[in-house]
């Protein structure tokens, strides 16, 4: 495998930075959003994004965590080492203007388990996508509307997010087979 960095952390920064203004821009201010990042790496992303606006805006958002864990189409075919996490929204998420927040956006099938997930929550006034890295290859009719950074890949490669929180590090890699001496993998 050869791994190839992609974004460091004042790439990450900056992305992140854009992701807020146009999230403010969207919604006309932060008086109603709130994040929900989705466990493990949307959480410190949503939280970052909280920061960013506090620091743009003297406006405190409201975060929470979801665990989509049981909300998966795949639920059954995961391994049992898959321990389901705390989903923690400590705030009334009616009326809002909830921004959902993951690290890397790929088939949709995550996301589609996250909107369900929060729709068990309460009925928020919209529900936006906001991802660090969109890496395409879409196996459901769903956008996001916030995009940190666009990086097409193939099925075979993997796009790992690193953060200070989770990794002691900010970078975002992409992970490509290794091809053998015949040029096939």
């Amino acid at each position: 495998m050869s791994e190839k960095v992609l974004l460091n952390a004042s790439d990450i920064e900056r992305a992140l930075v854009r992701i807020a203004h146009e999230i403010l821009e969207r919604n006309k201010g932060a008086a109603s959003i709130a994040f929900v990042g989705i466990k493990t790496r949307g959480v410190p992303i949503a939280q970052r994004l909280a920061y960013i606006i506090k620091d743009m805006e003297q406006v405190e958002i409201p975060v929470g965590s979801l665990d989509i864990t049981l909300y998966r189409d795949d639920v059954s075919s995961l391994s049992f080492r898959h321990i389901v996490q705390q989903t923690y929204v400590p705030f009334d998420i009616t009326d809002r203007h909830v921004i959902l927040v993951d690290d890397v956006f790929y088939t949709g099938r995550s996301i589609r388990a996250a909107l369900d997930a929060l729709i068990d929550l309460g009925r928020p006034a919209t529900i936006q996508l906001a991802v660090l890295i969109d890496r395409g290859h879409r196996e459901l009719p769903i956008r996001a509307d916030f995009v940190g950074k666009n990086i097409p890949t193939a099925h075979n490669e993997e796009i790992k997010v690193f953060l200070n929180e989770t990794d002691a590090v900010d970078k975002v890699v992409v992970v490509k087979p290794e091809e053998d001496n015949n040029g096939s993998r």
